[in-house]
């Protein structure tokens, strides 16, 4: 039997790295960042016209499209900017809107002075009016005053309505009033301009489009995400595209959605990547958001989801206005990292805007691993140290149950003949082995369960590590020893196709060695035993194209433990009962040893 599972655990392992070979080859290419297409697209819109100036809406698919087009900016616009030293914020006059984000804290990438522009492409600048004709992204409005904090635009609907855009940005965080830098208060009014009743009207702002953060992201974490009174929930850009594995047994669309309206009352809605979002919070409820596949990168096929972005826009219900009447639409508006301790700031975000994060079912361990990494961070200067401080911290707090643990799977070990003899004396009456089986575990005072709760307890610490990493723009282009980035594979250089990651190859090392020195529990079969021994591989193989911070996490947890499991062997359980030597059913006592290891 040990024989077979060596066999097929070597097969199964080749096939694990012949499917990363392959995959290699046979994936479609990442698609180019964001940045390097739009001034691709520009220029083809320039040759085609013969001109440099700015393109105009640009065409990804025909009215019947079931995603909307990423579109220019017109060539005529007046931009007018307003910034701290956070952001810069670029207001376009052709819809009295936010063109574009600039978040001066974080570059667009590693090697480029130059900060990172959320909504750089899109469909619609944000907070623009999109459903709103003759008021929305293609009617020009006028400029009435600008100040290095504030921003008002004008326009008037065939002389009925009259539109008021009002930005103030906040220099600064002041939790006195609930600001952050990293957020607009915006104000929208409406003024009747007749002597009649206007009937009530809808209006949409838009979030803003968001795309890949660079050339390795496939997008999994595009997504719009809203919050209600009662649940809040996340839509992530596969949900429109139709088809998949769920499809097929009737869970989904199996057609490509052109949008997908989710009901309020919406307390606040968001549009993000996996590093950055931009949400907004209004003063009054939204009554839906209706979320859209944005066709960005056009050198692409229509059916390559590579070749998309996500866009949000949030409803809402204005009442009629009485002649001469007023409505205002107002709301709190934030681009800037996914920084949780920034999110979760109550005095500046109170309707839990810190949601965004998507930490998951392990959220309470995200949020706890976030926290600390973030104290630890704020006095180490690194983040790599400051992982390894966590874990730490981690393993310290651990150390009771971990003793109790090792206390535990000892006595077990010791017990590994007398349990022989209990199941070889009743093998024919089931019930009474347990009966026997517990009475002995009782009078040895040995817990068969708790030999396995640290081992249970990583896994939450694991998998919040995880989704943690999956949206913390702190460790955006963190360096560490040879990792350049702690969010990326630490990749020194590729053996043909493959690359070479030290980091899971160090955890795979430190795994084996971890696995020499705990105890094996005696009730493990050799069928479990084998496969046991292949654990580190598989941890390779999992880690092996994951963010950089992960393997450090697992390695440096493998390394303190080690230590801590030479220390603990070397300890001598006082409380344990000495053992009565066993008895078979033939009368032969059975010599109770401790086997050794192997």
């Amino acid at each position: 039997m040990d024989k077979k599972n060596l066999i097929l655990g070597i097969a199964l392992i080749c096939g694990a790295f012949a499917s990363l070979y392959v995959g290699q080859k046979i994936a479609p290419q990442p698609p180019a960042p964001p940045a390097a297409v739009r001034e691709a697209v520009a220029q083809q819109a320039a040759q085609a016209s013969g001109t440099t100036a700015q393109p105009p809406a640009l065409s990804a698919g025909g009215p019947q499209a079931n995603f909307a087009a990423a579109t220019g900016d017109n060539a005529q616009a007046r931009v007018t900017t307003l910034e701290n030293d956070f952001i810069r914020v670029r207001f376009t006059d052709f819809g009295g809107a936010v063109r574009d984000v600039a978040l001066k804290q974080y570059p667009a990438a590693q090697d480029r002075p130059d900060p990172f522009v959320f909504n750089e492409l899109h469909a619609d600048p944000m907070l623009a009016l999109t459903e709103f004709p003759g008021l929305d992204r293609g009617t020009r409005y006028d400029l009435v005053s600008s100040t290095a904090t504030e921003i008002v635009f004008r326009a008037v609907l065939d002389g009925r309505l009259e539109v008021t855009r009002r930005y103030v940005l906040a220099l600064s965080i002041d939790p006195k009033v609930g600001t952050d830098p990293y957020q607009l208060r915006h104000e929208t009014t409406f003024r009747n301009l007749t002597d009649k009743t206007a009937v009530p009207l809808r209006v949409a702002l838009a979030l803003g489009t968001a795309a890949p953060v660079n050339a390795l992201d496939y997008g999994l974490q595009l997504k719009t995400g809203y919050r209600t009174t009662e649940t809040d929930k996340l839509i992530a850009r596969s949900e429109l595209e139709g088809g998949g594995f769920l499809a097929f047994f009737g869970i989904g669309s199996s057609q490509p959605l052109s949008s997908v309206t989710s009901p309020g009352p919406i307390l606040w809605a968001s549009v993000k990547n996996q590093f950055f979002t931009s949400i907004l919070t209004p003063d009054a409820p939204a009554t839906s958001l209706v979320t859209r596949r944005v066709k960005l990168l056009t050198a692409l096929p229509d059916t390559d989801h590579n070749a998309y972005g996500i866009a949000g826009a949030a409803q809402f219900e204005l009442p009629a206005l009485a002649a001469g009447a007023t409505t205002k639409l107002a709301a709190n508006f934030y681009v800037g990292p996914k920084e949780y301790k920034r999110l979760a700031n109550g005095d500046v975000f109170k309707a839990d805007q810190d949601k965004v994060m998507d930490y998951g079912f392990f959220g309470w361990a995200s949020k706890l691993l976030i926290t600390l990494m973030t104290w630890m961070h704020s006095w180490a200067g690194n983040w790599g140290i400051a992982i390894m401080l966590t874990t730490l911290a981690l393993k310290i707090a651990f150390i009771p149950l971990t003793l109790a643990s090792t206390k535990s799977m000892k006595r077990m070990a010791k017990l590994q003949p007398e349990l022989a003899a209990i199941k070889e004396k009743f093998k024919d009456n089931p019930q009474k082995q347990q009966q026997a089986t517990m009475q002995l575990f009782k009078d040895r005072k040995v817990n068969p369960v708790s030999g396995c709760l640290p081992q249970l307890l990583t896994i939450p610490f694991f998998m919040g590590f995880y989704s943690m990493l999956s949206s913390t723009a702190e460790l955006r282009y963190a360096p560490f020893l040879w990792a350049h980035d702690l969010a990326s594979p630490d990749t020194l250089f590729h053996l043909g196709p493959i690359p070479l990651n030290v980091l899971p190859l160090l955890l795979g090392v430190t795994m084996i060695f971890q696995m020499k020195l705990t105890p094996t529990s005696p009730t493990m079969d050799a069928t479990q035993a084998t496969m046991m021994k292949f654990m580190p591989i598989i941890f390779t193989f999992f880690c092996y194209s994951l963010p950089a911070a992960l393997s450090l996490y697992s390695t440096t947890n493998g390394l303190f433990t080690i230590a801590q499991q030479l220390l603990i062997n070397r300890m001598k359980d006082e409380d344990e009962t000495p053992a009565t030597p066993a008895v078979t059913p033939g009368g032969k006592p059975v010599k109770n040893v401790t086997p050794k290891k192997k």
